[in-house]
């Protein structure tokens, strides 16, 4: 047989795995579409094509509804959603770039103790933490206000690992050049490391992003029904009642609110993708 044209099989095999993965894991997605367009008491239903015509199983009305009903406010509930997972994301990436250049070019006692500490604290579940967050948030009065959803949230051990790593990987002779320049800490952070650690950031803030938005449990506890804080996760919850819920328009407003997600990573995938490889190894 021709080598020009020989089947590789290899390539063939490989390709055909990652389109099955691939649509296995959008298959989450693929459903929840067909139910946010199904109508109403039909979305637990595994028809697909409908038997008469299209507007007898599908229709736009879950949309404009979950939009325009007075008693769920959705664009509330989003705003609330970016201005809590943006200020995290924010506040989160600034403190762990400070404290990153901190252990990559500072000496001080006992700094490797603490690191080691630090990423020890990351094998702990975020459950334990839970409790005694919770009972600061509300010893300090906290509850349905913007701290509650937002400080307990910016100390992030990864991102200090991930600076901290890609901090290291920067020549010592660019530091020597800003010191004998008279640079001090904060430009040098800003002029020197910043620039050149701009992948990772981008990634660590896109990450702190995406989970605080997805946040649910958190943003749960510390909000009652009748706060002004309530997030997007929290208020589609609020389509389950006592004895029914609305799977329709629950699924409606989850695939507007994962839109602003999807459009994120496909924007700014190559930044994660090239923060991560950068600052997760150490040369």
């Amino acid at each position: 047989m021709n080598t020009g044209t020989r089947i590789n099989y290899s390539k063939i095999f490989s390709f055909t795995a990652i389109a099955a993965l691939s649509a296995f894991a959008l298959l989450p997605l693929f459903w929840m579409f067909l139910t946010a367009l199904k109508q109403e008491g039909m979305g637990l239903g595994t028809e697909i094509i409908p038997q008469g015509a299209f507007s007898d199983l599908y229709t736009l009305k879950n949309f404009t509804a979950i939009l325009g009903d007075p008693d769920f406010p959705f664009f509330r509930f989003f705003m609330n959603s970016t201005i809590v997972a943006g200020s995290a994301a924010l506040l989160s990436s600034a403190v762990c770039f400070m404290a990153a250049y901190a252990f990559a070019r500072k000496k001080f006692p006992l700094k490797e103790t603490l690191y080691a500490l630090l990423m020890a604290s990351m094998m702990v579940p975020g459950m334990i933490f839970m409790v005694p967050q919770f009972a600061l948030i509300a010893d300090l009065g906290w509850m349905n206000t913007w701290q509650a959803l937002v400080i307990p949230h910016i100390a992030n051990v990864f991102g200090i690992f991930l600076l901290r790593q890609a901090i290291e990987r920067i020549p010592r002779s660019l530091f020597e050049a800003a010191e004998v320049d008279g640079a001090s800490d904060y430009q040098t952070m800003w002029l020197v490391v910043v620039p050149l650690v701009s992948p990772i950031l981008v990634t660590l803030i896109l990450l702190t992003f995406l989970g605080q938005w997805s946040n649910f449990l958190w943003q749960l506890i510390v909000n009652t029904p009748d706060s002004s804080w309530i997030t997007l996760p929290v208020g589609i919850s609020l389509f389950k009642g006592q004895y029914s819920i609305a799977w329709e328009k629950m699924m409606a407003a989850s695939v507007i609110s994962v839109l602003p997600v999807l459009l994120l990573f496909l924007f700014l995938q190559r930044y994660i993708i090239s923060g991560l490889t950068q600052g997760g190894v150490k040369e």
